[in-house]
């Protein structure tokens, strides 16, 4: 088949802009070749490359004595004592999700999987962020269910439990929905595999399963904008088989433990060219491949077609020459695929051979090191308009609770998670439904807790308070089972970057995140940049995800009980019954106004440690966020079974949403120990009711739980089911 002649029509398809085109004529002093010009395409695209986002990222504190590996790696790699390390990561999976919602959520599950056990670590929990538009949108429903039974469908078949995660829903996401998967695994410390290529004439072996035509292209369309051709991008989705994942999971596993590995990469976005091009340039080495020797799925594939693939399933892996017929009968064992497709040379080199003639010769530098990188113009986000509470209009606090959970943004998400295997493995501890999820460190006494986090409205406001707060409810959320969080990954979701005041909610967001992670000892370590989530000049609301990790290292210290009869209910933190951008405002009075609630990061350090210093006083722990005392206090009593009694009426002072907040459930004798200790700490703390009865009662106000339970309850089956 001949190549089609490079035009500039074709250059723009491939995402390059013609100042790009033209230093790729400056490097290589001539003109590519068609499968050149998609290897430079996939390497130098936003996804890959981080051409926006790089110089901003390098701001954020990525260190500490509890880091073992940093952002740059597959995955974050943390130490928690004994000899063992958590490996973790989030990505997105927005537009193929968008696209084809089973496979695009499957195989966003599949890849965030194959980043941990890349390292040596068996996956142990699975969470993830979605995002989508408005419930009552045409195309709502189909991707709620495509996305759900994606995820479900893979992690479910893979053997992995989900434990957490988030679901939120807005007209911004009406042309973008956002599928962030995270994933974590357990490793020894000293058994931990980084994907840096090493020695020369070194054997490169593709693993796994083989390559077909599905997800060509896929990281390249992952960097534009959607328009009306958004259906014509369905062949650049790839497609899953969990199965397949899991056997390539052991194989990888049994590999490692044989002393074979030098380096191994999972083949995800642009699949085979950007495996084995960061492969080499961690190495300092160069790489020759041989695509003749290739597993192919399907006939006549070209070489354009196989270095950019994305097929699942697949790993790169530099081997130990003299343990080459060992690795092959582990593989062969699995019923995988084993191929010696090059190998590792001395030049700065990338060259790609097919059928004995040259599809690409390219400097392997250029096309990592020498990529693209922008200082793009930027306009920070101009203050709100503050908002006149006088203006708020009060409401009988029962109403305001039901229109809460009521509501798709903050009923019970059971309808989603129940469709995610929670307890596979037998060590969950808490599935998903209230705070953060915690699964046993098997064999130990540790547990390790998982929380993801954002809240767009506050972020869309005030992106750097929006940023800060982000980091600060997934401290909390960690906090609130008694762990103490170690670090973070982030997921940051934008708009067009082209577009100053997009690129303004990003630059203010890696701001705030930068703060928050540094105040709170919460370093991130690794982390994901999907940018242009735009349909028609539309951008999605700005979603920087946080995914943190925390460690409860004596399972006397986790907060893990519930509210019971007669127990008191304390609030920790200052209330000053901030109302800007809550979601009472919104959903009730459908107002998106004033700022994001200010967050003090000192304070929020302070009351943390208040909380895990004194957790052998509290029985049930949870911080506040969305909806504030009111939605927290009845979620807490719903998920007790038993009623609670709020004293305060006060509109402000029940759904106000300021930071830095936990209410804690207790008996009479503990309220007294920690109203002592908090005095001491310098901590505000105050008695706001108690958890009694069947009824929810706040001030005069009162309705049964079980009434409250079934609305919030059966909302989201009645809106999706």
């Amino acid at each position: 088949m001949q190549d089609p002649e490079i035009t500039p029509d074709l250059i723009e398809a491939h995402g390059l802009k013609p100042d790009e085109y033209q230093r790729i004529l400056d490097i290589i002093g001539r003109e590519p070749t068609f499968t050149e010009l998609g290897i430079f395409s996939a390497m130098w695209n936003e996804h890959c490359s981080y051409k926006s986002s790089k110089k901003w990222l390098r701001t954020l504190p990525t260190d500490g004595p509890q880091v073992i590996c940093g952002p740059g790696e597959n995955a974050g790699v943390v130490d928690i004592g004994d000899g063992q390390a958590v490996i973790f990561k989030m990505e997105s999976h927005n537009h193929p999700s968008y696209i084809e919602p089973y496979q695009g959520a499957a195989t966003g599950v599949g890849g965030i999987l194959r980043d941990v056990f890349t390292m040596g670590a068996r996956p142990i929990a699975a969470m993830n962020s979605l995002s989508f538009g408005a419930p009552d949108h045409p195309r709502t429903r189909q991707l709620v269910h495509g996305v759900v039974e994606g995820i479900g469908g893979y992690g479910n078949a893979f053997g992995v439990p989900t434990v957490g995660g988030e679901v939120r829903f807005d007209p911004a996401y009406n042309g973008n929905c956002l599928v962030n998967a995270f994933a974590a695994g357990l490793a020894d410390t000293d058994k931990i595999f980084y994907s840096a290529a090493s020695g020369e004439g070194m054997p490169v072996v593709y693993l796994g399963a083989k390559t077909g035509r599905d997800g060509v292209g896929g990281a390249t369309m992952a960097s534009a904008e959607f328009d009306d051709s958004v259906e014509e991008k369905r062949p650049t989705v790839q497609v899953g088989d969990p199965f397949t994942e899991k056997r390539l999971m052991e194989a990888c596993l049994e590999l490692m433990a044989t002393g074979a590995v030098i380096s191994i990469q999972d083949m995800g976005a642009a699949g085979l060219t950007c495996s084995a091009v960061e492969m080499g340039d961690k190495g300092d080495l160069g790489v020759r491949l041989n695509l003749n020797r290739v597993p192919c799925r399907e006939a006549n594939m070209t070489a354009y077609e196989m270095m950019l693939s994305e097929s699942q399933e697949r790993m790169l892996m530099v081997l130990r020459p003299d343990k080459e017929a060992e690795a092959r009968e582990v593989f062969e064992k699995w019923d995988l695929d084993f191929a010696l497709v090059g190998e590792t040379i001395p030049e700065d080199r990338f060259l790609v051979m097919h059928h004995n003639t040259v599809m690409a010769d390219l400097p392997l530098k250029a096309l990592s090191g020498n990529a693209p990188e922008y200082d793009r113009p930027w306009e920070p986000t101009p203050p709100p308009a503050p908002l006149d509470d006088a203006e708020v209009p009060g409401i009988d606090p029962i109403d305001g609770l039901r229109a809460l959970i009521g509501c798709p943004n903050y009923c019970a998400r059971q309808w989603v998670y129940e469709q995610y295997d929670t307890m596979v493995m037998a060590d969950t501890v808490r599935t998903p439904g209230f705070g953060a999820g915690v699964v046993r460190v098997h064999g130990t006494d540790k547990m390790l807790a998982f929380t993801a986090d954002v809240t767009p409205r506050y972020v869309q406001a005030n992106p750097v308070e929006g940023g800060k707060q982000a980091v600060a409810e997934a401290y909390r959320n960690l906090t609130a089972a008694g762990a103490v969080p170690l670090a973070t990954t982030d997921n940051m979701n934008f708009g067009n970057p082209e577009k100053p005041g997009i690129m303004g909610q990003f630059v203010g967001a890696v701001q705030g995140i930068g703060e928050a992670v540094r105040a709170l000892d919460m370093p991130i370590v690794s982390g994901n940049v999907s940018l242009y989530n735009e349909t028609g000049g539309q951008a999605i609301l700005p979603t920087p995800t946080i995914g943190a990790v925390g460690l409860i290292r004596d399972p006397e210290t986790a907060i893990l009980g519930t509210a019971r009869e007669g127990h008191m209910a304390i609030l920790v933190g200052e209330t000053t019954g901030h109302l800007g951008q809550s979601a009472l405002l919104a959903e009730v009075f459908n107002r998106i106004e004033g700022d994001a609630p200010p967050v003090d990061l000192a304070a929020e350090k302070r009351n943390g440690d208040f909380i895990r210093d004194n957790c052998q006083w509290i029985r049930a722990c949870t911080d506040l966020s969305d909806g504030g005392l009111a939605l927290a206090a009845f979620e807490m009593a719903e998920a007790s079974g038993v009623g609670v009694q709020l004293d305060d009426t006060d509109t402000a002072q029940l759904f106000g949403e300021d930071q830095g907040r936990y209410l804690v459930a207790c008996n009479f004798d503990a309220a007294e120990a920690l109203m002592i200790a908090a005095g001491q700490a310098g901590v505000p703390i105050q008695t706001v009711g108690r958890f009694s009865g069947d009824t929810v009662r706040i001030g005069t106000a009162q309705a049964p739980l079980a009434d409250l339970a079934a609305v919030y309850r059966g909302t989201f089956a009645e809106a999706f089911g």
